[in-house]
């Protein structure tokens, strides 16, 4: 099954995937503004296998994808919605462009977008929050773009690199989403 954007499709990620996303999450650069602490192929393996569990039920807690692009299929990253409460019908967002030459292009806010149409009106969600470290400036003017709004701030909420910083809250509720990305 894919959900197609204008520019990406997001697909059901899958074992063969793993190596691909330990090499994106041990990119320097990347890590910077994420807040995984350790990555290795074992641990994926166990985060997939979490995942899978949580796929058998008739309402799984994770929805994950693997971001490729409409031209060549490309995979440049994943995107997800972890902890779904379908109580309270909510889950937190996440996303990672794995592929440098594909940064500040529009393919993330696609993929955002696509994502917002998935929960929202596939998984009848109410509220979809994420935390983005304050620094990462590309990506808080994305999630502003597709309605998200701050919530608050966590100060000093997560060590990186030696150095404490920030954590922004921001979420987008499903009244607010117009499906082209805009509240």
């Amino acid at each position: 099954m894919f959900y197609v954007g204008k520019k990406v499709r997001l697909r059901p990620s899958e074992r063969e995937d793993i190596p691909q996303f330990v090499t994106w999450l041990s990119n320097p650069e990347l890590r910077h503004y994420v807040t995984v602490r350790y990555v290795s192929e074992a641990l994926e393996e166990r985060w997939f296998e979490g995942m899978v569990q949580s796929a058998a039920g008739r309402t799984p807690s994770r929805l994950h994808f693997v971001i490729e692009t409409l031209d060549t299929g490309q995979p440049i990253g994943v995107v997800g919605l972890e902890d779904i409460d379908w109580l309270d019908r909510c889950a937190e967002f996440g996303i990672i462009v794995g592929e440098p030459e594909f940064w500040g292009l529009g393919y993330g806010s696609d993929a955002l977008r696509v994502l917002l149409e998935v929960g929202f009106h596939w998984y009848n969600l109410h509220r979809i929050f994420l935390r983005v470290v304050a620094a990462n400036q590309r990506a808080i003017r994305s999630y502003e773009k597709c309605g998200f709004h701050l919530e608050g701030r966590l100060r000093e909420a997560t060590f990186i690199d030696g150095t404490y910083h920030d954590l922004l809250i921001m979420s987008v509720l499903s009244h607010e989403y117009d499906g082209a990305g805009r509240a």
